[in-house]
């Protein structure tokens, strides 16, 4: 369905240029929810308007449903209006002096591609009803709340029947509790639809929820990609690691049999990387263990309770193990001794050699 090939966008500042794609090459496939996922800078949203045709790359080609809509070498730069696409921006753009049929119509009656005027309300009740905003439709735009302001955009971007779906931090405006419901609508929308959508975010609870394959962007360029399974399950590298949630960090040296030797001590571990490797263990907060007394099993170490913190479905431990601070998740509140004893199951530990 989409298609990126070593796509470059280079922004010049006075006399600095700042490359904000590197030569990026990606494929989205029909009916996937595509997410790209990185922080502010990372290129994500200079990537979406580079497929959207709002920014001109300076190399490389897109091609949309087959059709080639850019292509440096050969001077091909389509407009917006002929990708078939439709858009969500993160500031919704609803006009204020307009209703919600009037709003969702806007695209149908004034762009370059206009409908014939009787299928408009027809097209229009459609898209609202698939956002359940059909009883809306008459309500001036100011009186919507945020949410309903937000559907209103999607049914915009639907009604114009797009073969592409863009969707920019559409949910980074709304309160928690609704970003929760949002997303999943929007994914159950997505998928009854069978639409392909590239949908941006920095929040990688988000970009979990919705997608089935995400990219993580960093410094222009596309680092790792996968299902959210595999990344945060098994990310490549520690900028992966990183952005999927906290992780505890263990400076560390190879030994033979899987072995690593940290400031704790010496771990086991599933790898079987060569002795005298540098690098740098992970484990995630969730996956270690906490006990009153010793169990005696592999990498358990004795600490001492300093804090917990109760975030209603589990409690978050911090806990000094041999002067270092490690945050332990549990469902359960810690044991009263302040005296615990950690353990940091070997199948869980990942590591990172230095270069990684």
């Amino acid at each position: 369905m989409l298609q990126v090939k070593e796509l470059q966008k280079i922004f010049r500042v006075g006399g600095n240029e700042v490359a904000a794609l590197g030569g990026v090459t990606q494929g989205v496939e029909e009916g996937e929810f595509f997410v790209l996922l990185g922080p502010s800078g990372s290129g994500k949203t200079t990537l979406l308007r580079c497929v959207a045709g709002l920014e001109t790359p300076d190399g490389g080609e897109i091609e949309i449903d087959g059709t080639t809509v850019f292509a440096g070498s050969q001077g091909i730069s389509a407009p917006p209006e002929d990708r078939k696409i439709g858009m969500v921006f993160q500031s919704y753009a609803i006009w204020p002096h307009m209703t919600v049929f009037q709003n969702v119509a806007l695209p149908l009656t004034r762009g370059r591609k206009k409908i014939d005027k009787s299928l408009v309300r027809e097209r229009v009740h459609e898209s609202l009803k698939l956002v359940q905003l059909e009883d809306y439709a008459e309500r001036p735009s100011p009186l919507l709340s945020g949410g309903q302001q937000q559907r209103v955009a999607l049914a915009r971007a639907l009604a114009v029947n797009p073969k592409l779906l863009l969707m920019d931090e559409p949910l980074s405006n709304l309160d928690a509790r609704l970003r929760e419901e949002m997303r999943v609508q929007i994914r159950e929308l997505a998928k009854r639809l069978n639409i392909t959508v590239l949908y941006v975010t920095h929040d990688q609870v988000e970009a979990m929820v919705v997608a089935d394959r995400i990219a993580v962007m960093s410094l222009g360029a596309i680092v790792s990609v996968g299902s959210p399974e595999e990344l945060y399950e098994g990310p490549a590298n520690r900028v992966v690691a990183e952005f999927f949630g906290s992780i505890n960090w263990l400076d560390g040296e190879t030994r033979a049999e899987g072995a690593v030797e940290t400031r704790l001590g010496t771990l086991k571990t599933p790898h079987t990387d060569r002795p005298g490797l540098t690098g740098t263990l992970g484990i995630r907060p969730e996956d270690l263990e906490m006990s009153a007394a010793p169990t005696g099993r592999d990498n358990e170490f004795p600490g001492e309770l300093v804090s917990r913190t109760y975030l209603g479905d589990l409690f978050v431990h911090e806990v000094r193990v041999a002067g270092t601070l490690l945050q332990v998740k549990t469902m359960d509140k810690a044991p009263v001794s302040d005296t615990v004893y950690v353990t940091l199951p070997k199948e869980r530990l990942k590591f990172f050699p230095q270069s990684a």
